[in-house]
This record gives structure tokens, sequence and C-alpha cells, in this order.
């Protein structure tokens, strides 16, 4: 059922089986088509209510799209072409109008990306280019559509097809461009990719990388592309676009495409992570613990997610077991919240001595180093700071620090201080 009585009453809103969190309301309250509610229905409430709901404009997604098209009155274009509509406009007269604005919203993002990295609009980067479009579903159907109006040449990717993931370099090792359709590295199944990095790289053509998951913001393949200095995107973009194109349908009126970028930014900065990395003793905790406060986001202290993980604090583990055990746990813990979105955490000093710890915060994260002189930094508590010595610690994680933040803060005394500075630099 719809969530809420009013949502019934709602003239926006989202039709889907079970919706759970969206964004949908918050960016559609920004483009003036609200109130805006989640509609969840039982497949057979669906006619029904598309038929005779009060609704004046919806979005569709999973599993209605074609129930939406094919209940329709008159449809676009778009939409006849793929058999699919994901926006639904009750028009004065009762009847439903039915469109499909993924496809728009994916050539909005493709055209972008395509002047960013490429220096040249879609049409004339892709225009008989050979491009991979890794999976066959509904989301494949609307990218290819906007790929064939560009002039470029799509091949599809499955797990079963005559293009499959065996194949794809022997047969397309020449694509300039590979997008990503299936939900291979969504939340919470991150960060895996449809791809490996060898596949990836074997790719030498290839001008870039496009994924239309947005959560996390860095999937598996996007990682993937950035270790390989490959340009990419995730689909945070092609969900505000579509979004607008809908919105303009709802509304019956032009929204600058100024509104996605801004309301891309905006979506971001409430989706990332915040991520406070440094030495032992710099403050990552009282910091983050103000930071939190300030910005009005949950706090997790990786310190004490471990304690309520395995029921010891990490120095007792460390002793008891030794730095590698805990180095190897401390990774597991830290995969089930760096995933998560809109948080600030607080990592334990010894983070970076892991590789594979940088794409866990780096998917979904801004990675912030405080920065402290290392003679003013404190060892009581710590037990590998008290076996080591800070000096040699300092040496061997240092540069790890700098290479994995995204922003360096210097240390300005308390804090507060320190938490302002951190939104000072990221203009928050």
């Amino acid at each position: 059922m719809a969530i809420g009585t009013q949502a019934d009453k709602a003239p926006f809103g989202l039709l889907g089986r079970t919706l759970g969190h969206s964004w949908s309301p918050w960016i559609h309250n920004l483009l003036g088509s609200a109130p805006y509610a989640l509609f969840e229905r039982e497949p057979k409430e669906v006619a029904s209510f598309i038929r005779h709901g009060t609704w004046r404009g919806i979005n569709v997604t999973i599993p209605y799209k074609r129930n939406a098209f094919e209940l329709a009155d008159e449809t676009s274009d778009r939409a006849a072409r793929l058999g699919v509509a994901n926006t639904l406009v009750r028009r004065p007269d009762g009847t439903v109008f039915a469109d499909n604005t993924d496809v728009g919203g994916f050539s909005w993002m493709l055209d972008r990306f395509c002047r960013r990295t490429m220096g040249a609009s879609a049409k004339e980067a892709l225009d008989g280019a050979p491009v991979l479009v890794l999976g066959s579903g509904g989301a494949s159907r609307a990218v290819q559509a906007a790929l064939a109006e560009c002039g470029a040449r799509a091949s599809v990717v499955s797990r079963k097809g005559s293009d499959n993931y065996t194949n794809l370099i022997e047969r397309h090792g020449d694509a300039r461009l590979v997008v990503n359709t299936t939900p291979v590295g969504m939340y919470p199944a991150c960060p895996a990719s449809p791809l490996t990095t060898e596949q990836l790289s074997a790719l030498g053509h290839l001008g870039g990388v496009l994924d239309v998951v947005y959560n996390p913001a860095r999937t598996g393949l996007c990682l993937a592309a950035d270790g390989l200095g490959i340009p990419y995107e995730s689909g945070l973009a092609m969900l505000v676009s579509q979004a607008k194109q809908s919105s303009e349908l709802f509304q019956g009126i032009g929204i600058d495409d100024g509104e996605v970028a801004r309301i891309e930014a905006g979506l971001r900065a409430q989706m990332l992570n915040i991520i406070i990395i440094g030495m032992p003793g710099v403050g990552k905790t009282s910091t983050g613990a103000a930071l939190a406060h300030r910005l009005n986001r949950p706090f997790i202290d990786m310190d004490d997610a471990f304690e309520l993980e395995h029921g010891i604090g990490a120095g007792d583990y460390i002793r008891q077991k030794g730095e590698p055990a805990f180095r190897d746990a401390e990774t597991i813990v830290l995969s089930s919240y760096a995933s998560r979105s809109g948080l600030v955490i607080a990592c334990g000093g010894g983070v970076v001595e892991r590789p594979e710890n940088y794409r866990l915060l780096h998917q979904n994260g801004t990675i912030v180093m405080l920065d402290r002189p290392i003679e003013n930094l404190s060892t009581f508590g710590r037990p590998v700071s008290q076996a080591e010595g800070v000096a040699a610690i300092a040496h061997r994680r240092m540069g790890l620090y700098r290479r994995w933040a995204d922003l360096i803060v210097p240390c300005t005394g308390t804090p507060s201080g320190d938490a302002a500075e951190i939104c000072s630099k990221l203009s928050w």
C-alpha cells in the first residue's frame, strides 16, 4: 500500500511493488512536482491505480514498466519503440499518456560525459563507434535506444548470449565505451563489478566507462576504471535528468538543464560518507563526532563498531590475537559501514595498512586526513603506538594517508574547529 494515508492523495509519485528508500521525493520537491509520494502496489492493484487513481503524474519502476505502457491511452515514440514506460501523465480529459524518460536521462548524461572527456557531443564522439552494453534488461533497452540516436554501434553483452563475458575481449576489443546496465555492484552487494580490472585493461581503445547504478557513488566497475586512469561516471546524473524530464511532463513546463547539475551536486553531497583518517591520537573520533553533530549525520567510530561486532575492544583484540588477525577482522567490519550513505566515519589509524580498504572507503566516501605534528600525538591506550613508537608508525603510514586522502586538513586545536575547517573545505 502507499506509505501514509496522505500519500494516496498526492498528485505525483513513484509506483512500484517494493520501494524502500527513494531519493525521488527529494528530487521532485526541488523540481516543483510535489507533493511526491511512494505508491507501493501489488500486481493485482496496478491496473486500477493507473486507470482510476487521482494522481496527475507518476514515475513507474520495476516490475510495472510494461504495465504502464500497456495501460496508457497514448504513448511517446520512445516508449513505443521500447514497449515500456517509466512516466505517466493524466491529461485534463482523463486519458493517460506514457513516456520513457530513462532514454532521455541517459542521453543527457552520455552527452555531458562525452563533452567533458572527449571534447565533443555524443553524436560527434560516438557516431559509428563500437560500444559495449553490459546487460540485456529494461535499462539496457533504454541505453541502446539512446546510443542508437547518436549513431553508436552497440553490442549487448549478457551471461548467455553470443556476446558474453568470456569472449568480449576477443570479439569487442575495439570498444570505445562500456556501459553497465546490470545491477552488479549496486548497494548492498558492493563493490562488485561485472568486469574484472584485467578485462577492462584489455580494452585498449576504451575512452570511458558509464554505469547506470548510482549507489554507491563509485561502483566496482567505476573503481576499476579509476585505477586504470579511464574516465568514468556512475548513474546519478541519469537519475536526476530523467526526473527533470518527467517533472516537465507532469507540470507542463520547461526546466533549465542547469537544475540537473545543481540537484545532482546536492544529492551527491548528501549520499557521500565523510571518512576521517589519520595517525592514532590525531583526534579522529572527537572531530568526527563534532562534524556529525554539525551536519546532522549519523556518526560511526570504527573502534566502537569493531567492539560492538566482536565483544572486545581493538586494543584487547590485538593483544590477544595479534595485529594481522585484527586487520582481517577490521576490514570485514569496515565493509559493512563504508558502503552505506550519508555517514561520518572515523577510522582506526591503521586502516591504511590494508590496500583493499581503500576501495571500500573510496566507493561511497570523501576521505579526509587530519594532520597533526607527531610530537603532539598521545599514545595512551594505544598498544600499537606504544609497541612501535609514533615516529616508526608515521614513517610507514604517512605517505598512505596522503595518497588516500581527497582532502588534508591541518588540526586547528579543537574538534569543533577541525569540523568547521572540514565543512569549509568541502563547501558545505
